[in-house]
């Protein structure tokens, strides 16, 4: 007897630990997450605000919303980017001695090395959202 409880116990445990929507309150606020309510074929993008059992709350253009966690198909999240941007330094070295012009030079140069350095910015892509909770059928 004392061992069908214990097992008992032990799968209850297991089942807790798989709970899909207790990732859901792990989430960061802030995270970008896409919602597909049941019976709706547009999702709502915003960011997370907060979880409960009952319901999920995410801020959509500066305005809180709660949605019903039964109205809830699906949540997908967007991982957190390490680093989008990105920079590039070119640097290049000439010596103008070897191709000095013939004729007055401008004043203050001096004919020799000169170094000329090229940055550029780039913005990199998102990642994809990947899917955190699907609504179980009951």
């Amino acid at each position: 007897m004392r061992g069908v409880v214990l097992f008992a116990l032990a799968s209850l445990t297991v089942f807790a630990a798989d709970n899909p929507w207790d990732k859901v309150r792990e989430l960061k606020t802030g995270t970008e997450v896409r919602i597909l309510k049941r019976g709706s074929s547009k999702p709502v993008i915003g960011t997370m605000d907060e979880a409960n059992d009952e319901r999920l709350i995410v801020v959509i253009k500066n305005e809180q919303l709660a949605i019903q966690k039964d109205d809830i198909d699906r949540i997908d999240f967007r991982p957190a980017a390490k680093s989008r941007a990105t920079k590039e330094t070119h640097t290049t070295e000439t010596d103008s001695t070897q191709t000095a012009p013939v004729g007055p030079q401008p004043k203050g140069s001096q004919p020799g090395p000169s170094t000329s350095t090229t940055t550029t910015y780039g913005g990199g892509t998102k990642p994809d959202f990947e899917t955190i909770y699907r609504r179980t059928a009951k």
